[in-house]
């Protein structure tokens, strides 16, 4: 597998990427514009790793203590 790594690619060959996971993981129907979202790292301006960092260090969630069942994805229990 090829690098992904901005310094190894085009911005056409990172637009393509993006693309290509936009069909094969189904994200239409998830409400996430993946182009948007990676927008900067489209642009060459952040790595993939920085784009999901950002966004993982700005969600917070908490499930009530009364609530025993885990969310999918990104949810924290206390």
């Amino acid at each position: 597998m090829k690098s992904t790594l901005i310094k190894d690619t085009t911005k056409s060959e990172r637009i393509k990427l993006i693309k290509e996971w936009e069909e094969t993981e189904g994200c239409e129907s998830s409400g996430i514009d993946l182009m948007t979202y990676f927008k900067d790292y489209i642009d060459g301006v952040k790595e993939i790793s920085e784009v999901n960092a950002a966004f993982n260090a700005r969600y917070v969630s908490e499930i009530p203590d009364n609530d025993s069942s885990m969310s999918c994805g990104m949810g924290m229990r206390r």
